[in-house]
Order: structure tokens, then sequence, then C-alpha cells
């Protein structure tokens, strides 16, 4: 059946058993391509496509998905929704929007991505290879390289009148490195992805992996105390990723997070400012719309130190007496809705890399932080893990440093920052992405070699 006439018939037949009907749609299609030795090591093309169907029955909505669109699927859907709707437990009252009267105009699709051949994409991956172990002799290894995109289009749609569409599209690709000198080993990684094909400098890329693993090479640990820590951008975006639910109101209403009813206190020291911004180019998670349609909008979550608000969805916010903050979100065409950030970073200041390092003093940089997973407490704010680096000392960036753990606790950490970098960086785990110029921490707890 055609697709607009499948939903023409489903929300209509909603309609006709008195419940309020909502349905996503999704068409995409992605590629990757990985190389060893110079050949095709993993190579894979996917197309999807799906519809998925929600329902508002006292309250209380029900989902059901399919991919095939006939006459037994607008049966399947409404009945399995509507059944899934009757046995919702929860007592929070859920809602579907109308939709807006304006949307952002968001250009998130370059026709340049979908028409590239897999030939360009597969010499792309290869190119980036050769030149990962052409920087150094002591490049002996490239562990992984590969080069990936992405075209999708979402499209929401309901009987309250809601009907927005979008498309985006999105090139990337990595580089993982092992340097060597006699016995001692590090890696070095580096990834991309941007909306300009013709932008990408894969010298850039391959320098700056191989760069990292051949800094590292005569790492040690150092003695355990505390330091005062410069976090790279990246490691400083990695922990905001791990921790970032602790500003979902879904998460505090809960009782997951410690921000539960703090808005409009101090949660972290003057210079730090968290912003999302669903609009920025280069991303997959910037959208005009929500997962529930409401226009996007660029919001301070902390401003100046200050909670200005936690991230919601339609029942958060109305179970909290606010507006929402259109973060809605679906992980596909498929899942219901919850709450997370799009892109979610410490907005920079006008104070380069250099001038952070030489504000340290003696101290550490630390480049990597490893067990995100297990060493973390995303409820607690809890971490310890393991960590890379170099010294500080004078403030110049010293010898390499490994071997240890950083421990700490994220709402601490968040006070002790006393000055933001200008080398915004973002990194995109999941469906959404997170950046961060590199952080000055006034102090945390280092375990490394006794004294």
């Amino acid at each position: 059946m055609d697709r607009n006439a499948f939903i023409r018939r489903l929300l209509d037949a909603a309609a006709e058993r008195g419940v309020a009907g909502e349905i996503c749609c999704e068409r995409g299609e992605s590629f990757e391509v990985s190389v060893k030795n110079g050949e095709i090591h993993q190579y894979s093309v996917a197309d999807s496509a799906g519809l998925g169907f929600r329902v508002l029955k006292d309250g209380h909505t029900g989902t059901a998905s399919t991919q095939i669109l006939d006459k037994d699927a607008l049966a399947q859907l409404m009945d399995g929704a509507i059944e899934n709707a009757d046995l919702v437990e929860s007592k929070d009252e859920q809602f579907m929007y109308p939709g807006d009267e304006s949307y952002p105009d968001l250009n998130l699709y370059n026709p340049e991505i979908g028409a590239m051949d897999a030939a360009v994409k597969i010499d792309m991956a290869k190119r980036l290879e050769r030149l990962a172990l052409d920087q150094d002799p002591r490049i002996t290894q490239v562990e992984d390289c590969a080069v990936f995109s992405s075209t999708g289009e979402r499209m929401l749609t309901n009987t309250l009148g809601l009907h927005v569409s979008m498309k985006s599209a999105l090139l990337g690709g990595y580089v993982c490195v092992v340097a060597r000198d006699g016995e001692k080993v590090n890696t070095g990684m580096k990834v991309f992805f941007t909306m300009k094909p013709d932008e990408v400098d894969l010298e850039a890329v391959a320098k700056a992996a191989a760069k990292e693993a051949l800094d590292g090479l005569d790492g040690a640990p150092v003695p355990s105390g505390k330091y005062r820590v410069l976090l790279k951008n990246d490691v400083a975006g990695a922990l905001l990723a791990t921790f970032s639910g602790v500003f979902s109101a879904d998460n505090a209403q809960r009782g997951l997070s410690r921000l539960k009813g703090r808005e409009g206190e101090i949660v972290a020291a003057g210079c730090v400012t968290l912003t999302d911004d669903p609009h920025r180019l280069d991303s997959a998670a910037s959208a005009p719309f929500d997962g529930e349609g409401v226009a996007t909008r660029v919001k301070a979550v902390v401003e100046n130190g200050r909670l200005n608000t936690l991230l919601h969805n339609l029942k958060t916010a109305r179970k909290q007496g606010v507006e929402t903050t259109a973060n809605a979100a679906r992980a596909s065409y498929a899942a219901g809705v919850g709450v997370a950030p799009t892109n979610f970073f410490f907005a920079p200041s006008d104070t380069g890399f250099d001038a952070m390092v030489e504000r340290v003093g003696d101290g550490l940089l630390i480049t990597e932080l490893q067990g995100m997973h297990a060493g973390a407490n995303a409820v607690t704010g809890d971490f310890s893990l393991a960590a890379k680096g170099f010294k500080i000392e004078g403030g110049r960036v010293a010898s390499p440093v490994n071997q240890i753990t950083v421990a700490g606790n994220f709402y601490e950490l968040l006070k002790d920052v006393e000055t933001v970098g200008s080398d915004l960086e973002f990194r995109a785990p999941g469906t959404s992405c997170f950046g961060s110029p590199c952080l000055l921490i006034s102090g945390l707890s280092v375990a490394g070699k006794a004294e």
C-alpha cells in the first residue's frame, strides 16, 4: 500500500476508535567500510524503513510498529497499540502535541553524501590507513580504520494536526593506531564527522591519531596524591556524556539525579555554562523538532554556574509545571518517548590550550580515561577511571604519564572548574553529541605509584 494512503487510513481509524493517534515514519541508508592492511576488512550497506504508531488513550500511550504497509498491518498496529496503552500502570499522564506555528529552518541534508559512490568511501578508508602508517616508523599497526555515512528522513504526524518532517546526512570515519618503541606500546585515535565531504582532511586525522600514540610512548605513573588537572577536550566531553543523565528531568523525577528540585541554584563554577543546541550543523543529533514534534530551541541548561532547567519532554514538563525544553527523544520509529540532550556541551571561552597549560602550573594533563561503564556511577556521580596523560611542570607539558587512576565526583567536578578553554570539540556516542573544550580542575585524586 502507498505510504501516504496507509497513514491516512491509520489516522482515520484512530479517530473512529476515539483515540489520538501519532505516526513516526523513518527511512534511512547507512554505509560503513573498515580496512586492514590495505584491504577491505568489513563492509556493510543497509537500507531501513519503518513506521511506528502511538495512541493516546485515557492519558496513557501504547505503541506498535511495522515495516510492512498492508491491510493486515493496519489492524495489527491499531489493536497492538491500544492493548499496550491499556496495560500501562504508570500514573504519569502522557501527551501528544498539535504542532507549532513555525519551526527552525535547518539545512541538515547534503545530497553529495547520499550520491557518494561506495568506491570513493572505500578509497578514503584505504588512504586514511596509509597516511596513518606513514606518519612515523614507530607507527607499526593500524588497529581500526573505517569510513561511514548515513542519510535519513523522519516524519511525524498525528490526529491533532501535527505534520513535520526532516532529512539529514552525515559522513564520518576514525582511525586507531599503535605505536611501538622496543617494548613500549601506546595507542592513539581520532574521529571525524561532517556534512561537507570536500572539507575532510585525512592527513590531519592521521596526524592527530599518530601524535597521540607517539607522545605517550614513555609513560610512567606519578606518585599518588591530589593534583591540579587539565582535562583534554575529548576527555571532558566523554565525562559529560557519561553523566549527562543527571540533567534529565525524567531521571530526576525518578530519584536518579541529585539535581532534582535545584533549578535556580548554583551547581557549578561561575565559568561553567552547559548548552544544549539542537541546531548545530555536522551533527546527527540536530533537528528542527523533537521526538514529540515540538519545535527545538537552543538553551543554557547551566548558565554561569546556575542551573536554569533540566531537560524535559511533554510528560516531565507537565508533571513539574513547566514548559518542555523540546528534548523528547526516540531512538527509532519503534521506540517510546524518553528524554535526552541533543548537542550538549561546555560553552568555550577565549583561552587557548597553551594558556590553559600555563595556568595549571604544576599538575597533570589527562588525555585518556578508560572504563567509563564500569568505573562511573551515573547516579551518585562518583568515578574512578584508569587514565593516561602528561605531567605539567612550570606551566609546560612535560613527560608522559600512564598506569594511574583518576577519581572524583562529577557534581563536585562541576564546582571545581577553574577555567574553561577555547578548543571545543564534539564526540558522538549513540544518538546525541557531547562536546567540551579543555577544562582546568582545581583538584582530583590520583592513584599512581607509592612514594
